[in-house]
């Protein structure tokens, strides 16, 4: 099994899906693939925050999403800047209780909130994510 801290080997994304075990991570980094028409780039964080191996999805040089593995989960970071928070604010009274909570105690540092949410199921937290990412695509434009 890889070693998510070791930064002498990058991982494949097959690789940290065997460390994950959970069928939802292989699920999501295929949608956001197939939605978005592009490729996942593996790179090794140092900050002190989140050392270690992250997924960034990236479109049109905006980065949609970053995921952090973990075993038998994984969480990923979606940032909500001044151009999306109104979209993301409309739909919140929405959203599971859990990503309504995480916005909530999410502190705004330079016009930027940095949600780091927990995903384990293909539930309302996986859906919600999904529709906060469709928002930082489309610049702060909503679905509707």
């Amino acid at each position: 099994m890889i070693d998510l801290r070791d930064q002498t080997h990058c991982p494949t994304l097959e690789e940290v899906g065997e460390l994950v075990r959970n069928g939802v991570f292989e699920k999501f980094c295929a949608v956001i693939k197939e939605t978005y028409k592009t490729k996942e780039k593996i790179e090794f964080s140092s900050c002190s925050w989140e050392r270690g191996w992250n997924i960034k999805f990236r479109k049109s040089g905006k980065n949609l999403c970053t995921i952090y593995p973990r075993e038998s989960c994984f969480t990923v970071l979606v940032v909500v800047g001044n151009k999306e928070r109104e979209a993301v604010e409309a739909m919140l009274p929405q959203c599971s209780l859990q990503v309504r909570e995480i916005y909530d105690e999410t502190k705004e540092e330079n016009g930027q909130r940095w949600l780091m949410i927990p995903v384990e199921d293909e539930d309302s937290v996986y859906e919600d994510v999904l529709h906060l990412i469709e928002i930082r695509r489309k610049g702060g434009r909503s679905r509707e």
